[in-house]
């Protein structure tokens, strides 16, 4: 069950606040990394939408963490995640 992925405008704000910080901080061999790491799991998320733990079950709100200091939530609606 392939979905699409849409990003809020507020995870997408957030994403880019974390990116430019991990530059400044870590420089663009960690940054790089990151990223990488992140769209990895999207690529899988993708195929395996229920992979995330289920974090609040009345909103259907799942989440993964992605490295310890991060975890990605998202929502499975209809034929997207979002």
């Amino acid at each position: 069950m392939a979905l699409t992925i849409y990003w809020s405008k507020r995870a997408d704000r957030k994403f880019d606040k974390i990116i430019s910080y991990l530059e400044e901080e870590w420089g663009d061999t960690v940054t790089k990394a990151f990223v990488k790491k992140v769209y990895d799991f999207l690529d899988i998320l993708i195929e395996f939408p229920e992979i995330g733990s289920v974090e609040h079950a009345e909103r259907n709100i799942r989440g993964f963490v992605i490295v310890k200091q991060l975890t990605l939530f998202y929502k499975i609606k209809e034929d997207k995640i979002i």
